[in-house]
């Protein structure tokens, strides 16, 4: 999110995060899946009819199978472009050349997105913060000096590394 003192858009451009996704774009996602679908299912039973007229004998002919295949094809293309439309929004799937209203649509996924590796990234334990680089508090460390060779060791030593001389 951008901060606002430093946001030199208008204040009418500035607009609230989208969390959510509208009613019309669930919709079309939902209408073109099922219709990808039944696209799928239509396009399908032309071979499975196939297979039948072939167990008939080669005499049976074609009937109103290429019309079926190409309905099906169709059906199949407007679905998964209403599906597109659906998920990414007009500018998002790329029927509109809007690169604002593009992010704006795509927010609530990236926001998903983003959501999941910073989630992964704490289960795993990584410290984002130093990936991105900003420096980590540095641990502090004790020596000890060898009092045979001035060597400095890890204070938990019981011998010199250098010399071998008890501390």
């Amino acid at each position: 999110m951008r901060n606002k003192r430093f946001d030199r858009r208008e204040p009418e451009q500035r607009a609230e995060p989208v969390r959510q996704v509208s009613d019309a774009r669930r919709v079309a996602y939902y209408v073109g899946l099922t219709l990808a679908g039944i696209g799928f299912v239509l396009f399908l039973s032309v071979f499975v009819t196939g297979a039948m007229r072939l167990a008939d004998g080669p005499a049976s002919g074609i009937g109103n199978e290429p019309i079926r295949a190409v309905a099906g094809m169709i059906l199949i293309f407007v679905g998964v472009l209403l599906r597109g439309i659906g998920h990414s929004g007009a500018a998002g799937s790329g029927l509109l050349l809007d690169p604002q209203k593009a992010r704006r649509d795509l927010e609530p996924f990236s926001r998903q997105r983003g959501g999941m590796l910073k989630d992964a990234l704490d289960e795993a334990g990584v410290d984002l913060g130093q990936i991105v680089g900003q420096p980590r508090a540095p641990e502090r460390v004790v020596m000890v000096k060898c009092r045979e060779c001035g060597k400095l060791n890890e204070e938990d030593s019981k011998f010199c590394q250098e010399c071998g001389a008890p501390l």
